[in-house]
Order: C-alpha cells, then sequence, then structure tokens
C-alpha cells in the first residue's frame, strides 16, 4: 500500500519537527514547509494527501495557500489565535479541522485519522492488530490474551499498542516516555519499567510472550514461542 502523503507548514522549527517525529512514526511519508511560497511549491509537486498548515505563514498564508490550491485536499489549520471569526473563515475555505496552539501532538495525530477517515484515505480495517494468542482492539480499547480480556490501564494499552504498532523495533525507555507519555511528562525510567513489568503479567500467556528487553537499548515487541 502506497504511503499517505502530508505536508506540514509552520515558521516554528520545534512544531514541524514534532509533528514530523509523530507522523513518519505512524507510517506516513511527511514533507515539511516553514513558508507559503515552499509549502506550495511542495504541494504542486508532491501533491500531498493531507495539508497541516499554520494560518500565519510568512509570503502566503494558510488561508491564501488554501485558496490557490485548485484540487480537493483535506486541510488542518494550525492557530495561535482561538476566536470564532477566524475558524469561521477557515472553515469557509474548505478546512476539515482547526487546532489552536499550544497543542498535544497525539492529540494532532488522532484529528490526523479522523480527517483522513472522513475522507476515505484510510479504514478502520488496522483498529484491530492480530498477533498469535493475542487479538487487540484499537476501536474498544481492549486486548485478549489466550482467549481471555484482558484488563489494561489507558497508559498500559497505548503502550501496548505503541510497541505492536511497531513490531520488533527496538525502543529506549526515553523513546517510550516520549511517545507514550508526551513531551512534557517529567517521568523516570522505572515509569516505563514499571508499565512494562505490569503489561508482561497481564498479556503473557501459556504459550507466547511479546515484550522482550533488548540490552543496552530498551525493549520491543516480538511474538516469542515459551
Amino acid at each position: 500500500m502506497e504511503q499517505i502523503k502530508v505536508l506540514v507548514a509552520d515558521d516554528e522549527p520545534n512544531i514541524t519537527e514534532v509533528l514530523q517525529l509523530y507522523l513518519e512514526q505512524e507510517g506516513f511519508h511527511v514533507f515539511t514547509a516553514a513558508d507559503g511560497r515552499e509549502a506550495l511549491a511542495i504541494e504542486e509537486k508532491h501533491r500531498p494527501d493531507l495539508l497541516i498548515l499554520d494560518v500565519m505563514l510568512p509570503k502566503r498564508t494558510g488561508w491564501e495557500i488554501c485558496e490557490a490550491i485548485k484540487r480537493k485536499v483535506p486541510v488542518i489549520f494550525l492557530t495561535a489565535k482561538s476566536g470564532e471569526t477566524d475558524k469561521l473563515i477557515g472553515f469557509s475555505l474548505g478546512a476539515d479541522d482547526y487546532i489552536t496552539k499550544p497543542f498535544s501532538p497525539r492529540e494532532v495525530m488522532a484529528r490526523v485519522k479522523a480527517v483522513l477517515r472522513r475522507s476515505g484515505l484510510i479504514t478502520e480495517a488496522g483498529a484491530r492488530l492480530e498477533f498469535p494468542g493475542l487479538s487487540i482492539d484499537q476501536t474498544a480499547q481492549s486486548a485478549f490474551s489466550g482467549n481471555q480480556n484482558t484488563t489494561l490501564s489507558p497508559k498500559e494499552f497505548e503502550l501496548l499498542v505503541f510497541l505492536a504498532r511497531h513490531a520488533k523495533m527496538a525502543f529506549s525507555r526515553d523513546q517510550l516516555l516520549t511517545n507514550v507519555w508526551g513531551y512534557d511528562f517529567d517521568g523516570a525510567d522505572r515509569t516505563v519499567d514499571a508499565t512494562i513489568k505490569r503489561l508482561r503479567h497481564k498479556i503473557d500467556n501459556p504459550e507466547y510472550s511479546y515484550i522482550h528487553t533488548v540490552w543496552g537499548v530498551g525493549y520491543k515487541f516480538e511474538v516469542t514461542i515459551k
């Protein structure tokens, strides 16, 4: 399946870097731009499937970009303004969503997926992750291990989904803190270790184990026969 292409245009490098990191970890192909002219050039050349545009971009604003594009493409606006008038302008230009800064990267990811679902670019087919002896239902926020419903806390479930979606990839504790707990979380390594320990206890079954320590790195998800 061809990667979904996303353009992120914002003149704040920290915003484009964070969103690029999160989007790429979700499997998207990401282009970034620091001003409106660059964004339009990328749009014309690569024809991304989704645009995430800062309203007040230099050279060409997000609104001007939206007006200049001659094809139907989903658009999410980023703005420091929360006024109703600005949102109405954006929606009148065809915006699909409006996100006010500061925002949580995970909130943006949820909005991105919702917009792409409405646009028919992604479906719920990937909502269930199936492995030998383990089924993870992202829609119902539930997991079944050995045909038994496993009760997980929200953070345990989020950590399990992240690792399972990146099966066989090793992540450091810092990477897991960043991707699961968020950039503002002031936690320690023991937070990850404790959550991993609880997860192992809950999802491992007599036949299979799933989350493994990678010495010198951190943890990875891989199905292993006991």
